[in-house]
């Protein structure tokens, strides 16, 4: 169904001088579409600290909206501070997912993630508001939007934002188990939806979207939705939960169609795009597709090879395949 065309990868982190929280990483890029930009937003990081632990930040990049393989500047600050002691963006913010509202305002929806003792991390989503374009963003308040809850008790995470004919759609992802592989603790997590008259206020189905087809425990995760011609379509990213680190068993994307939001048919031949092989910076893997479109084109922002480590590329969708729908 998608044939997709590699523009290649577009923004390097450890090319940027001058900014040491964006040492590295470049994770989860969501897009706002501006009059001679597009603003990507990233999750990033800088090194590891004395301790050998990480914090995370959200930066962007602006692409030049008529050659959006050209970079004409990044963030000077990260668009959030972390959180204050015990709140549950403590230690960073990953990932984001930005839109406008009526208000004219943009609005952020990320992940803010916390240490654990008997686990890596825990994980929230809040809610923040811009009124210059997205530049900086204020904090709704302290807490998360969407936390843990009797029927989602692990992380909850991963959100991306949509609004179709009026009604808010989020679409993230929940843990559903903790499990140990050779003496690490690896999160098992599904994708979910929920719905919205406002963005403010939701309700979650708590039932998971997309059946699985590596495994069982098949992670899932950077689920984004868009409609093209009668169909929605879904691009998201499927890994193994266990000795994903090698290539056979990492990231790859997968894809599911649906004719109302709510079932849908899974079927991930027709992603459009493989790993490159070989030294590709995505040669493999692939992860954390964000679909967008500029002046009558489709693009597609992804992560190759150790989740955006070392950046993120964009690919075009085929016009004519796009056509023949």
């Amino acid at each position: 169904m998608f044939t997709w065309r590699r523009l290649g990868k577009v923004f390097t982190p450890q090319e940027v001088t001058g900014r040491p929280w964006m040492a590295e990483f470049a994770q989860a890029p969501a897009t706002l579409v501006l009059d001679d930009v597009v603003r990507v937003y990233i999750s990033t990081r800088p090194p590891r600290d004395a301790q050998g632990q990480y914090v995370s930040y959200t930066g962007w990049v602006d692409l030049d909206r008529s050659n959006l393989t050209s970079v004409v500047r990044v963030a000077l600050e990260p668009i959030l501070p972390l959180g204050g002691l015990g709140a549950f963006d403590e230690f960073g913010t990953y990932p984001v997912s930005v839109i406008r509202d009526d208000d004219g305002l943009v609005r952020a929806y990320y992940g803010g993630w916390t240490r654990c003792e008997s686990v890596p991390y825990d994980v929230a989503i809040g809610l923040a508001t811009s009124s210059d374009d997205g530049v900086s963003f204020t904090p709704r308040g302290v807490g998360p939007l969407l936390a843990r809850s009797l029927t989602e008790p692990m992380t909850i995470s991963g959100p991306k934002v949509r609004r179709f004919d009026g009604q808010w759609h989020l679409w993230y992802v929940a843990g559903t188990k903790w499990k140990v592989v050779d003496g690490r603790p690896e999160s098992v997590f599904k994708i979910r939806h929920a719905t919205s008259a406002d963005g403010i206020t939701w309700d979650r189905s708590g039932e998971t979207v997309i059946p699985d087809v590596l495994e069982a425990d098949e992670c899932q995760a950077s689920p984004d939705v868009f409609r093209l011609g009668d169909r929605y379509h879904m691009l998201f990213s499927a890994k193994y939960s266990w000795g994903f680190r090698n290539g056979d068993r990492g990231y790859r994307l997968g894809y599911a169609w649906s004719a109302d939001l709510v079932h849908w048919e899974r079927d991930d031949a027709h992603a459009g795009l493989e790993p490159a092989g070989g030294d590709e910076w995505d040669g493999q893997a692939l992860a954390y597709p964000h679909v967008f479109d500029v002046d009558g084109r489709v693009y597609m922002a992804y992560l190759g090879n150790d989740v955006g480590r070392d950046g993120f590329g964009l690919a075009e969708l085929d016009q004519h395949v796009a056509d023949a729908r």
